[in-house]
């Protein structure tokens, strides 16, 4: 097992550069190489819906994907990061299924939230429901219909494949302890917790990110996890008070704030507000500019002013390429007003050196790089799979087949982009210290040093230009302007 290192992590599904994990591993091999020095592999348990994030188990690789001697290869090669989806499991899971036949003579009968116990009288008042933080426009839950004819309520925030984990009850508990033991097993150094803010739950209570519960529930996963040396890190996305609150207890964070910072820079040739966050965000964090999901929104919420939201979300669909206010509707099943759907390439109007500066700043900002395996080939919209899944994310979930992989090496923004990642890798600058340089309202100037070793990065937001230099001693000289 590869331990967590300050390399720059990949994030892509098992079948999406090439069929499989296998053909993942060759593709990256060839055309890659030490560009990453991580990978975020997404859910490749066997599962029910939501794109994996639905598992039924986490004790099998779905064989369309592969086995675990293709995951154990993987982290031998590289430090693996993959989820834990705290929240729930899939309802086609043994688990649930053992407890819609036998109902309270399972032994999985206290693994979920049932309303009959958690609700004062088995319902929540009007007021209680309101005070949920909740993806839907009612209560969270589904019926659960058992064998013998009767059904009741079971908490479901997300999907309804999605059932809600129950994890104070001691049956909850070992089943976390189960499943992180069977991770960590084969290899997994890096325990991404998927939707664990929605974990803690309390009558009355927002349902969301509870204190002192939270502190609780991370507290008996790192014990789980401390023998094994694996790392975790907590996903969140919400006001960035929150993830503040974790990277000050010491917990590793996503740096979800930064991606609208950086197009609310790209797009009106001002760096005021992503100045202030790299002044004062978390040192220990994972930077990113686009994921499996969309382009957050409700992260910045108090980093950039309530019009400068607006209007950065509204623009997106302006100067973004191929990309509309439909796709983030129900015709696409999509309601999600947090975020939007888009590649980051093509929120930056598919234009290479816009993309190459935010990407330059992602690399020169505090905090380990991950990049999403359709940025990582500057990718563009995909209109079709939009159009034929109907599902509004799918825009951002391209399909590599090894052709289109050669292919795509050979443009100059991707060879560029892999250029720029290897230095990154290989730079001993970046092990170092962070440092924020006196410049223009409308550029950016960071120095990153560690000991005699140093690298800069000067960007101009109104002209979408950057310069990086490094050397040693002061030194310092040009090693790549951007095309």
């Amino acid at each position: 097992m590869k331990k967590l290192s300050n390399q720059i992590m990949l994030i892509t599904y098992s079948d999406s550069i090439g069929k499989n994990i296998s053909e993942l591993q060759e593709l990256l091999t060839k055309y890659v190489g030490n560009a990453i020095g991580g990978i975020h592999l997404l859910p490749f348990f066997p599962s029910s819906g939501d794109r994996g994030f639905a598992p039924m188990t986490y004790h099998e690789v779905d064989p369309a994907f592969g086995t675990w001697k293709d995951v154990e290869g993987l982290a031998d090669r590289y430090y693996l990061m993959t989820d834990y989806m705290i929240n729930h499991i899939s309802a086609q899971s043994s688990y649930f299924r053992d407890f819609l036949a036998r109902k309270d003579e399972s032994p999985w009968h206290d693994l979920f939230i049932r309303y009959k116990d958690f609700w004062e009288g088995g319902e929540p008042t009007e007021e209680q429901v309101d005070a949920i933080y909740k993806r839907k426009p009612r209560a969270p839950y589904v019926e659960a219909h058992f064998a013998d004819g009767t059904s009741e309520k079971v908490w479901c925030t997300f999907g309804e494949e999605q059932i809600d984990i129950n994890c104070p009850s001691e049956t909850g508990k070992q089943f976390l302890r189960d499943n992180l033991a069977e991770l960590t097993k084969h290899g997994v150094s890096v325990i991404r917790l998927d939707a664990f803010a929605y974990a803690t739950k309390r009558a009355g209570t927002s349902c969301f990110f509870l204190e002192p519960e939270v502190w609780g529930l991370l507290d008996e996963v790192m014990d789980i996890l401390r023998p094994s040396g694996a790392t975790i890190l907590p996903e969140i996305h919400e006001h960035y008070s929150m993830p503040l609150k974790l990277a000050e207890k010491g917990y590793w964070v996503y740096d979800f704030q930064l991606p609208m910072l950086l197009i609310n820079a790209l797009y009106y040739g001002q760096s005021q507000y992503l100045k202030h966050w790299l002044t004062i965000c978390p040192r220990k964090q994972f930077t990113t500019l686009d994921t499996h999901d969309g382009i957050g929104v409700v992260d910045v919420r108090g980093l950039l002013p309530d019009e400068e939201i607006d209007r950065t979300k509204e623009d997106i669909f302006q100067f973004g390429a191929n990309v509309k206010k439909v796709y983030n509707t129900a015709l696409y099943n999509n309601l999600d007003i947090y975020q939007v759907n888009c590649t980051y390439y093509s929120a930056l109007g598919d234009d290479d050196n816009a993309y190459l500066a935010a990407r330059a700043v992602q690399f020169f900002a505090p905090g380990i790089p991950q990049v999403y395996y359709v940025g990582m080939f500057a990718g563009r919209n995909d209109i079709e799979l939009l159009e034929s899944t109907k599902e509004g994310r799918n825009i951002n979930r391209h399909y590599y087949t090894a052709e289109e992989v050669a292919a795509e090496v050979e443009r100059p923004v991707v060879k560029k982009l892999l250029d720029m990642m290897k230095f990154r890798n290989e730079c001993p600058a970046f092990d170092g210290s962070f440092e924020l340089l006196p410049c223009a309202d409308d550029s950016l100037h960071i120095r990153r040093q560690n000991g005699n070793a140093v690298a800069e990065l000067k960007v101009n937001f109104k002209t979408k230009s950057y310069e990086i230099f490094a050397g040693e001693n002061g030194d310092l000289k040009l090693v790549d302007a951007g095309l």
